[in-house]
This record gives structure tokens, sequence and C-alpha cells, in this order.
């Protein structure tokens, strides 16, 4: 009984030993699936039949997606056939989610070069006719992209080196280079060469490109390399034109930055990419325009000309402004009070921009638009008129070279002529520079041979208006001096 007892105690015991060695040996052959892979590739394209390559492992959830990608040498994808093409596809994709060290150029080149002319084959591969991509294939390449291109971008130069955000004039900075840029830019290439493709359908497309994938892409704006915001803008409006669904967000996304910049961090790197973006949509508004995008132009766009660093991005900024009027005239006056609410006091460079901007922008005026704001508009050009600043006078005295805002002008010159003439005179008189005299002069002529009667009546009421003026002087004078007085009387 007891030698029986020990025999059916040892066939247990075997019998747990073999379903032990049948589980280690189905996890070795898990590990040894993507060793294999590669020479699996390789004798298909030999001309040998496989059972690897056209088996369920051709989705993103076998080991070889899973693991840790490696780089190594694999075969070309025109070398493989047709029904191999996809799952080698995704073995390249997938070994490109790897980063490399680009600290040192010593460190780790064998690597480097292979995820690069791997990077090269795939850019070449959705560039080429055969570049027929699965949806799986395209889940894969998405993946890969966003591995690569989706980082913690380093701080601003300022907040390395302590010093405060407005004493540092961004124009001057050199600009921060990824130094990993070889491989950055060729992944870029690959995410605009799939988003142009004429082989990849919206609707599918979607499903990887969706609202996540877009807002983290809006996020790599703040990147210091020019030339990564250079790809992202291509990038987005390609983006922006295909994806017709995509649209209302995109513009949202954008104008929240804006907001973001304004009121909370005003850090302006990628500002002018996105005001370039900005400018092609606003080209494509239809007419008449809706009242969504004329909230959007007060609130999120002309308050940008507030900005200590509006010179990296003025010219784009202008052109929106521009669009803005060119669509829909009845604009015009919103855009020109805008202006002249932000308008600089004590900049002379900005005011000069602001001189050129307003220039453009009454340039595509109409009449009617034009005759609600003469008033406060030639008051500040006025004022521009008598600065000491000589380009802020001379810039402001260049509006008469326009043809267009002559003819504005002349038709309002009851208005504008008593405004401007006070302003000319003192030039005429006291200006030190002697190109703003000149062109003072010129124009002083000019309103002459417009209306003779009027500018005879300006030029008699002229001493009556600087007799007012000195009397408003004096008496504010001797208000600050009363003010004083009882200053020191409390004082003491």
């Amino acid at each position: 009984m007891f030698n029986k007892i020990i025999k059916l105690g040892q066939k247990k015991f075997n019998k747990s030993d073999h379903q032990d060695n049948n589980n280690t040996t189905s996890g070795n052959n898990v590990v040894r699936a993507s060793r294999t892979t590669t020479a699996a590739v390789s004798s298909v394209s030999n001309g040998e039949s496989q059972t690897t390559a056209s088996s369920p492992s051709q989705t993103p959830n076998h080991p070889m997606f899973t693991s840790t990608p490696i780089l190594e040498v694999l075969p070309l994808l025109k070398d493989v056939s047709s029904s191999d093409r996809p799952l080698l596809f995704m073995k390249k994709a997938h070994m490109c989610s790897c980063h490399c060290d680009f600290s040192d150029t010593l460190i780790m080149p064998r690597e480097k070069e292979i995820k690069r002319q791997t990077l090269l084959e795939l850019v070449d591969f959705l560039h080429s006719s055969s570049g027929k991509v699965n949806e799986t294939m395209q889940s894969e390449l998405i993946r890969m992209v966003s591995a690569n291109i989706f980082r913690c971008l380093p701080p601003a130069h300022h907040e390395n080196t302590g010093a405060p955000p407005e004493g540092n004039d961004p124009e001057e900075e050199e600009p921060y280079l990824e130094p990993w840029w070889p491989h950055l830019q060729l992944v870029y290439e690959l995410l605009l060469r799939y988003v142009v493709s004429s082989e990849i359908e919206p609707k599918t497309a979607k499903i990887f490109i969706n609202h996540t994938f877009v807002s983290r892409l809006l996020d790599l704006f703040d990147s210091e390399d020019p030339r990564e915001r250079e790809y992202l803008k291509t990038v987005l409006h390609r983006i922006y034109g295909k994806f017709i669904f995509h649209r209302p967000f995109i513009r949202c996304s954008i104008y929240n930055i804006f907001y973001k910049f304004l009121y909370e961090t005003e850090r302006c790197i990628g500002i002018g990419e996105l005001l370039e973006i900005l400018g092609s949509v606003i080209n494509g508004f239809t007419v008449p325009m809706r009242e969504e995008h004329r909230l959007y132009l007060v609130k999120a766009i002309l308050p940008l000309h507030k900005s200590k660093g509006i010179s990296i991005y003025h010219q784009q900024l202008s052109y929106c402004v521009t669009q803005f009027v060119e669509k829909d005239y009845k604009l015009a006056d919103t855009v020109i009070r805008g202006l002249l609410k932000y308008w600089p006091l004590t900049n002379c460079q900005k005011e000069v921009l602001f001189l050129g901007e307003l220039e453009e922008v009454l340039d595509a005026t109409e009449p009617s638009e034009f005759q609600q704001c003469v008033v406060p508009l030639f008051t500040q050009i006025g004022k521009c008129l008598n600065s000491a600043h000589f380009q802020v006078a001379e810039r402001a005295l260049f509006l008469w070279n326009n043809e267009h805002i002559v003819g504005l002008i002349a038709q309002n010159k009851d208005v504008i002529f008593p405004i401007i003439f006070e302003a000319l005179e003192r030039n005429m008189k006291g200006h030190w520079n002697q190109a703003v005299h000149g062109l003072s002069e010129n124009v002083r002529r000019m309103f002459m041979e417009m209306d003779t009667e009027l500018f005879e009546e300006c030029e008699k009421q002229h001493p009556e208006n600087e007799a007012k003026a000195c009397e408003l002087l004096e008496q504010r004078e001797m208000t600050w001096k009363r003010l004083e007085e009882a200053a020191s009387l409390a004082a003491n």
C-alpha cells in the first residue's frame, strides 16, 4: 500500500514538471519572435515561403511592437514582396521610436545613421506611388511620430539665466537649435507626407490625427528652433486644409494660445507662425463674416498690439488685420479704433510700426467707414507729426504720399484741415529735423492747393488757437503750483 502511494506521488510530480517545461518553452518562443522577424523577412525576400509574415502578428499588439525598439539593419521595403511590406514597414516605424543621444557626436554613431537612413526610406515610401498604407500601418506610423516630436521643451533663455523677460530682446538672442534635428526633420517630413498624401483618406486618418494630436502639435509652437516652427506651420496648415472637421477646433485653439500669451506667459515664440496660418484662414472666410470671427478680432487679435515684443510678429499681425478689413469693409472703424486704443505712448519704434499698419488699413477703407473715425484718427496723427523723434514724424507725413488716403482726406477736409494745420505750423516753426520741416511744408502746400479758402480761414484762426493753447498751459502751470504750495504747507 505504501509503495502505491509513492508511485502516485511521482506521477503527479512528473506531470507538473512537464507543464512548467511547456510554459518555459512558450515564453522562450515569444522572446525569439522579435529576434527572428528580421530573418523571416529576409528569407521571404529571397523567395522562401514563410508563415510569419502572413500570420495575425501584424497587429501592434504583437510582442514585436510592445517590446523596447532596437536599432538594427533591416531589408529595404522595395526588396520585399507587397504582401510582406506592411509588416516590415511597421517594424521599421517601431524601430524609429527609439531615441538617440545627441549630446556627443561620438555616442551611438552607428545607431544614429541606421535611424536616419530608415526615416529617409519611410519618407520615400510614402512619397512613391507604391506607398499604400493601411490603417494598422498608419497607427504605428503616428505612434512613432508622436514618440519623436512630443517632448518637454527646454526653458526660454531668460528662464535659464534668471534675467527678466522684458530685459531681453528676442531679436538679438541666438535661437536655440535642437541637437537631434537631423532625425526630427525627417520625422516632420514623414508627417507632412502622410498628411498631404492622396492615398490617405481623411475619414481614416482622423482616428490618429485627432483633437489630442492637434492640441499637442500646437503646444510645440513654443519651440525656440525656427526650423521646427516652420515645419509645424506647414503641417498644421495642411491639416486645416484637409481635415475640415478639425477647423473650428484649430481656430479656437490658436485664439486660446493668444489669450495665454497676452494674459499669462508673455512668451511670444511661435506667435508669428500662428498668425501666418491665421492669415490664410481669414482669407478663406465667407462674406458676410460670422459674428464669431468679429468677436475673435476684437478679443484676441487686436490686443496683440499691446505686447512689448510686437516687432517679432508685427508683419503677420498687420496682414491678418488688413485681411479682415478687405473681407468686410465695415470692420475698418473697429480696426482703426482698436489701433488707437493700443497706440504706444513712449515706444517710438513701435509707433513707426503702427503708422505703417495704419496706412495699409486706410488703403482698404471705404469713405463711409472713414468718416466715423476721422476726428480721433487725425488727432493722433497730429500728435505724431509733432513727435520729437524724427522717424515717427517722417512716417506720419508719408501718409500723404498715398493717393487713396489723400482722396479720403479731400472728402473730409473740413474736419481734417483744422486738426492738422496746427501741427504743421508747429513743425514749420520749431521742429529740429530739416527733413521733417521740408515734408511739413509740402503737406501744407498740398492743403493750400486743395482748398485755398479753407486754408486761409485756418490760417486766420491759428493765432487765436495759439493764444487759447498758451492760456490753457498757463492755467495748468498755476494749478500745479497751487498743488505744490498746498503740499508744502501740509508737510509743515
